[in-house]
């Protein structure tokens, strides 16, 4: 798939900056999977719970993230132009888009979460209280709303790090806030050492406990470190951005926090048609969901590293090699999902016996496993296309190619064959996945014509 002995500069430039991006966030992502295997002792209305509040929380992540993602393309290119000012205006700008973002969804989830926990309590179910499900999901999410903020700074900071090529520090931070999550999870979900014993709650508590601890280590040691990062530390000395200049950074940005947004929520009703099903298969689902959000970081920070090399490359006008690079870094991360793959089915038979639920929902857990783990390369190749894209300023492409895709095509597929159809839940993920082959094709067309390439710090300076 890819030559080692040809071109290895940039596979070693884009692992020395994913590895420690891989690290941080399957320690942040570690989070939840302490979290689920501590609750999945509990008993199956728990895994539900959790499995619950994790699909909203996740829209809101994924909000944050595209907030986010639109002036990193900026930062990355202005930081490959070593255009000091410029970093730090789009450094603020992200600061005040992600405060509206913080705001809306506050208000949003507060107003609205009886009803969104209830959309996933209408399939059948044996064995699983839905009136007890329902009580503890609203005091499980109600508890990890206030780890949207905290969340939210980390996020900021951690990116415009990751831009500058230091992803060493985010990492420490995310070993520092899985510390905190399993000491306090273990205390307070089943009340050692003296403290009380909250169950489902004391997972939430722990977890919003290990998101302050997060946000304090990478704030503080952005700006007390003794090798300064000067592209962050001079940043917050004023609030005011100008204007006119970042209006076009916004604007820009603007498809990529709805591209994130949409494909968030299309991805959350993909998985309440699914649970249509049955609460049998939320649980078998949360299993499943566990262990891939833990492997998935190696797809994500592998796209993520390839955007930012990628955006670096084009902000120095590098455009021959860029997109050169971009081929090469897509095949080699689908290679990384296949080696992936391999782990991940080597173990899908032990890692549901952690869950205390039924046989019949460890068995479905595994099945989901293992096709999740198939689909890992094609998420690898698809994760690179889309950040290649987006690198390059080309926003309103990644817009069609990802969240108006799930809406067109993923979401209603799924809705129609779990509602009106007696297809096996398994089937029917199969087929669900399977339609996002059509858009490997479209993006590897996209990315060999060059469509994608352009300097935007140039264009947005002159």
């Amino acid at each position: 798939m890819f030559k080692w002995t040809e071109k290895t500069e940039i596979y070693k430039k884009a692992l020395l900056l994913a590895v420690p991006m891989m690290v941080q966030m399957g320690i942040t992502n570690a989070v939840g999977l302490i979290d689920n295997l501590m609750v999945g002792s509990l008993g199956t209305e728990s895994i539900t719970v959790v499995s619950i509040a994790v699909q909203l929380i996740f829209v809101f992540n994924l909000g944050v993230f595209g907030a986010i993602s639109g002036p990193g393309i900026y930062c990355a290119q202005y930081y490959g132009q070593k255009n000091k000012e410029g970093f730090w205006n789009v450094f603020r700008l992200k600061f005040w888009i992600c405060l509206i973002v913080l705001s809306l969804a506050l208000l949003i989830y507060n107003l609205f979460d009886t009803f969104f926990i209830n959309l996933y309590l209408k399939g059948e179910s044996s064995g699983i209280d839905k009136a007890v499900t329902l009580n503890l999901s609203l005091n499980y999410f109600k508890i990890m709303l206030w780890g949207l903020l905290p969340f939210t700074i980390t996020q900021i900071y951690a990116s415009s790090l990751r831009e500058t090529g230091e992803s060493v520090k985010p990492m420490i931070a995310g070993i520092s806030s899985v510390l905190i999550d399993v000491i306090f999870n273990y205390l307070l979900i089943f009340g050692k050492l003296g403290f009380p014993c909250l169950g489902v709650e004391g997972a939430a508590m722990a977890t919003v406990l290990a998101r302050v601890v997060e946000m304090l280590v990478i704030v503080i040691w952005s700006y007390t470190s003794k090798v300064e990062i000067e592209y962050i530390t001079g940043a917050l000395r004023e609030i005011t951005i100008p204007i006119k200049e970042m209006m076009v950074v916004a604007k820009k940005s603007l498809p990529i926090f709805l591209n994130e947004f949409l494909w968030a929520l299309g991805f959350v009703s993909t998985f309440q048609c699914y649970s249509l099903k049955g609460l049998d298969v939320v649980a078998a689902m949360n299993i499943s969901g566990t262990l891939q959000n833990l492997v998935i970081v190696v797809i994500i920070s592998m796209g993520n590293a390839i955007g930012i090399l990628i955006g670096q490359q084009l902000g120095a006008s590098e455009f021959d090699s860029a997109k050169a690079n971009a081929l090469r870094l897509t095949r080699f991360s689908g290679f990384l999902g296949f080696i992936v793959t391999c782990m991940v089915i080597s173990i899908s038979g032990i890692f549901p016996t952690f869950f205390e639920t039924t046989d019949a929902i460890r068995a479905m857990g595994r099945n989901f496993i293992i096709i999740n783990a198939i689909c890992l390369p094609m998420h690898g190749i698809l994760n690179s296309l889309y950040f290649v894209l987006r690198s390059g300023g080309k926003t309103f492409i990644t817009f069609l190619f990802d969240s108006v895709f799930s809406w067109i095509f993923i979401v209603p597929t799924a809705f129609i064959l779990c509602k009106f159809t007696e297809l096996p839940i398994l089937s029917i993920f199969i087929l669900v996945n399977g339609l996002e082959i059509i858009k490997i094709i479209t993006g590897y067309i996209l990315i060999k014509k060059g469509v994608w390439i352009s300097n935007l710090v140039e264009t947005s300076n002159t």
